[in-house]
């Protein structure tokens, strides 16, 4: 099915007393909503369907757990909040699983949930929860509708909430009361237009021109500079002013693994083949859109140098204050990258190729890149996880541009995909993200193809990371998304039974593993029950295949990927050994 943006219908006509649902659906669709993840009930199962009339797409998920994590990735792609609609009760608590993953990845969402009429709160009600309680420890800002009256100023300040400052997860309680509750039509224009103040985002302030000269002469003084970039500055759309900064500078850059496709992998001043050495031994760091966070080992000793200064660009004071950082650019990091690249348009500087710094970080990318690639090489049967992963980079590689976007979730899947796998535009790859959450995968599939029709969808998945929401293939199937789902079928959680003969023991030694499943489990076969197409394969002529054909149909499918059991390893953290 088609996806085409900025077609809600607002000035539809309700005629009649407009109730809480309606009010609700006009609220969203005056303040540019236009797509909704969730699972409808009682009692938002009328707000869902106004809102469809409404011109916005409603997609239907089974459970609320998948369409959050769908809903908090559609706001990282568009930058506008995604909205999760959940029943009350166990439908919000299973939401709350999207609105923390947004708040962990600081990404726009809004979740929207019905609640138990107020005036039985307290007494047993059907689904009875204090919402509002509940959701507060994973969400930036909570409101209530405690009356009608109140949902459009509500409905403005949960959206305008979730983009300010730094993105995150917000929350919309409304009462089943409240939604049966009416108002004239008259009534209700007046309450949407006075609601429209709070419906902007705030002004981003400037940062003082004396920072920027301080950041340029740190970099121009520094003899080992490197430029980090992460998600952040992906969702700021920042790609144009650091491509400008790094090819007028000459310095290398490192993205995060979600940064990465900011600027292509294939670049010659990508340092992510040589990190090790990048951050090891850099001496000024400019930092954008990046948290010093385990996955940039927090910034200290032993993986950087004790003397590195830190340049920090965050959107967050707080984060900033935090991580105490040589200097602290706040603000909007494309605003401050652009006034960054004005101010060296003045005095400009240029490492240039044969720079020692540069030469070191590009000898070093070129040997580990041929190193893996010696790997990458060899045909291994059965399959290891770099023999299919070069075919698929290889298939995917060669589709051009527009290029897909990559759903990557897995321990070992993630873990070889993030190194073999090319990304060359930016907000390409959708990972496990900050909080490392499995589960992902086909709610973030589902999300980047509702944001991106004109993109074919690939997700590279674990069967363990797969399981988790493997019944969403059926709502891949229901709106025929051009979805491709790879599952790296190993047998279990890093490989199935990995025990040793002494851990096998006690009353229960007869059950399988903890971290096996059933062997060579025909995941393919879900897909064709509703209609999608199934592949499973063993052999690399199998493969190209599978890919070639599900990549020219552009319709739902599952290839399932048989992968030998002993070739994955355990994998808690990202391992960078480059």
């Amino acid at each position: 099915m088609g996806d085409s943006a900025g077609d809600v219908k607002t000035d539809l006509k309700f005629h009649g007393p407009i109730d809480g649902n309606v009010l609700a659906a006009m609220a969203l669709a005056r303040f540019g909503v236009d797509r909704m993840f969730g699972v409808v009930g009682i009692p938002v199962t009328s707000l869902a369907t106004r809102a469809v009339s409404l011109g916005i797409r409603f997609i239907a998920f089974h459970n609320e757990q998948s369409a959050g994590y769908a809903a908090s990735a559609y706001g990282y792609l568009t930058g506008r909040p995604g909205v999760l609609l959940t029943v009350s009760g166990p439908g919000c608590v299973h939401g709350l699983a999207g609105v923390s993953n947004a708040m962990a990845n600081a990404w726009p969402l809004v979740m929207i949930s019905g609640s138990c009429d107020q005036r039985d709160f307290g007494r047993g009600d059907f689904q009875e929860l204090d919402q509002i309680e509940a959701v507060k420890p994973f969400s930036k800002f909570s409101v209530k509708a405690t009356d009608i009256s109140e949902i459009p100023n509500c409905v403005a300040r949960v959206l305008n909430s979730a983009v300010s400052g730094r993105p995150g997860g917000c929350y919309f309680d409304l009462p089943s009361d409240v939604l049966h509750q009416t108002v004239t039509e008259t009534e209700a224009e007046r309450l949407l237009a006075a609601a429209e103040e709070f419906s902007h985002r705030e002004v981003i302030h400037r940062v003082p021109n004396s920072q920027i000269e301080e950041a340029i002469s740190l970099l121009k003084r520094a003899e080992r500079p490197l430029i980090v970039f992460g998600k952040g500055a992906a969702i700021a759309r920042a790609e144009g002013p650091l491509k400008k900064l790094v090819e007028s500078t000459g310095i290398p850059f490192l993205p995060t693994p979600m940064g990465k496709g900011l600027l292509p992998d294939t670049h010659q001043l990508a340092a992510t083949a040589a990190r090790s050495l990048a951050i090891g031994k850099c001496d000024v760091a400019l930092v954008v859109g990046a948290r010093l966070n385990w996955l940039l080992h927090f910034g200290e000793p032993p993986k950087w140098s004790k003397d590195v200064k830190f340049i920090l660009v965050d959107i967050c004071k707080e984060e900033v204050e935090m991580r105490k950082p040589h200097l602290g650019l706040i603000g909007d990091a494309k605003q401050i990258l652009e006034s960054i690249n004005k101010e060296i348009k003045d005095d400009p500087f240029c490492l240039g190729k044969s720079h020692p710094w540069v030469e070191a970080i590009s000898q070093k990318a070129r040997d580990n890149v041929a190193k893996m690639e010696v790997q990458l090489a060899r045909d291994v049967v059965p399959f290891n996880f770099m023999t299919p992963m070069r075919i698929i980079r290889d298939a995917i590689t060669a589709l051009g541009s527009p290029a897909p976007i990559l759903v990557s979730e897995g321990a070992n899947t993630m873990d070889v995909g993030r190194s073999v796998l090319v990304q060359t535009e930016p907000r390409t790859r959708l990972d496990a993200g900050t909080w490392g959450t499995m589960g992902v995968g086909l709610g973030y599939c589902i999300a980047a193809a509702v944001a991106s029709p004109d993109r074919l969808v690939v997700a590279v998945e674990g069967d363990s990371g797969f399981g988790f929401s493997a019944m969403e293939v059926e709502t891949l199937v229901r709106y025929q998304l051009p979805v491709i789902v790879i599952v790296f079928n190993n047998g279990g959680v890093y490989g199935g039974d990995r025990r040793t003969p002494q851990e096998i023991t006690g009353p229960y030694k007869h059950d399988p593993a903890p971290t096996s499943f059933v062997p060579s489990a025909n995941y393919h076969k879900m897909i064709e029950a509703f209609g999608g197409k199934g592949y499973y394969v063993e052999t690399p002529e199998e493969l190209k295949s599978a890919l070639s054909e599900s990549f020219s149909a552009r319709s739902p499918a599952v290839i399932n990927v048989k992968i030998d059991p002993y070739a994955g390893a355990e994998s808690g953290r990202l391992q960078h050994k480059n």
